[in-house]
């Protein structure tokens, strides 16, 4: 049988001690191919000759930041990119532009820019690279939904909308929203969750993998171009229709009643399972506290199972389930684990999957 090509891997950065650490680590698999590039100018220049075939890009950078080395790339030759970038607001900022330009993910540094603890995210790293090698690279948005107008618009339908929902609060028990999702995850919940109007009766709760210090600007993110109320769930919330609830980085979401009311809340990340906030147990909780034929589950981009099982049981029991299509997910892994499991009622391409939910919605 003959041997695999090896992984050719681009690894861009400023720091020559980044390079070296980084170089190690996938040295030490033994499949990967490596080059390195100290500035985006030197990136842009290796994806025309070396022809990587996944790259691991800096975002700050001295002659060329990774921003505009990005999209220099996906305008010559599109290639699926791993931004690395620091744990800071700002670099989650940078990293949603980024995904926003065609960055299929992103790995935030332990230690900030120049981290020498790269070991605590080896594994993911290496799977994230690994995962980017069969990834879809998306072409870049143009246009925001802020900069064409949408935003504001949006945000008058949601006042409208508001007074509606303060005389029907009820309706936070006629229906229940969960979305999973990871590899690809910010560019594909703006795609989603801007589509459904201010007046979507259902509560909706986001398990994103994501860091801590991410969830709380992303959420900020979505809210501005929502016409629902977006927030981070980082304490416990009553759940009730009109707002999304993003899961807090670096913890699990859950429900559970409180006074007899549905609430969402934020618990330390379980050792059981390898993804947080886990989709897995978001599906469960809801399980316990919903009733199933109430529920609307969406599986969207993502490597891993994380949340086949819970979704797929939400469908056994009675609910309806949407795993988003191989055409457009990043990663289909996540998706793909559902479907196999015979746990998706419907397969979408992301587009639709708006659409479908406004309609179930509207049948109550």
């Amino acid at each position: 049988m003959a041997q695999a090509a090896p992984i050719k891997l681009l690894i861009v950065d400023d720091s020559a001690l980044m390079r070296r650490q980084l170089s190690m680590l996938f040295q030490a698999e033994g499949d990967f191919e490596i080059r390195q590039a100290r500035d985006g100018i030197e990136a842009v220049e290796e994806n025309r000759s070396f022809q990587p075939d996944v790259v691991t890009l800096d975002i700050n950078m001295p002659e060329m930041d990774g921003i505009t080395a990005l999209s220099l790339i996906m305008a010559e030759r599109p290639v699926p990119v791993i931004m690395v970038s620091s744990l800071t607001e700002k670099g989650a900022l940078a990293t949603f532009e980024a995904l926003n330009l065609g960055a299929v993910d992103y790995v935030a540094k332990p230690g900030g820019t120049i981290s020498l603890s790269l070991t605590t995210i080896q594994a993911d790293l290496i799977a994230k690279v690994r995962g980017a090698v069969r990834a879809r690279p998306s072409k870049p948005r143009m246009a925001s939904a802020r900069a064409s107008g949408l935003g504001q618009r949006l945000r008058e339908e949601h006042a409208v909308a508001a007074k509606s929902r303060a005389t029907t609060a009820s309706q936070s028990s006629a229906g229940l929203l969960l979305i999973g999702v990871s590899t690809g995850g910010p560019r594909a919940l703006e795609e989603v969750l801007p589509l459904l109007p201010a007046d979507f009766p259902w509560p909706v709760l986001v398990a994103q993998h994501m860091p801590a210090s991410f969830t709380a600007p992303f959420a900020a993110r979505l809210d501005s171009i929502c016409a629902l109320n977006v927030v981070e769930a980082s304490r416990p919330m009553p759940v009730t229709p009109g707002t999304i609830y993003i899961g807090k980085g670096g913890a699990d979401m859950v429900l559970t009643k409180r006074a007899n009311t549905l609430t969402v809340l934020p618990k330390p990340e379980s050792s059981a399972h390898l993804w947080h906030p886990s989709v897995e147990l978001l599906g469960r909780s809801a399980l316990e506290h919903v009733n199933p034929r109430a529920l609307v589950a969406v599986m969207l981009t993502g490597m891993g199972n994380d949340g086949a099982d819970a979704f797929a049981e939400i469908k056994k029991r009675g609910g309806k389930t949407i795993a988003e299509s191989e055409d457009t997910a990043v990663v289909f892994g996540m998706p793909a684990e559902l479907i196999e499991r015979g746990g998706a009622s419907l397969t979408l391409r992301i587009e639709k999957i708006a659409t479908q939910l406004k309609t179930w919605a509207a049948r109550g």
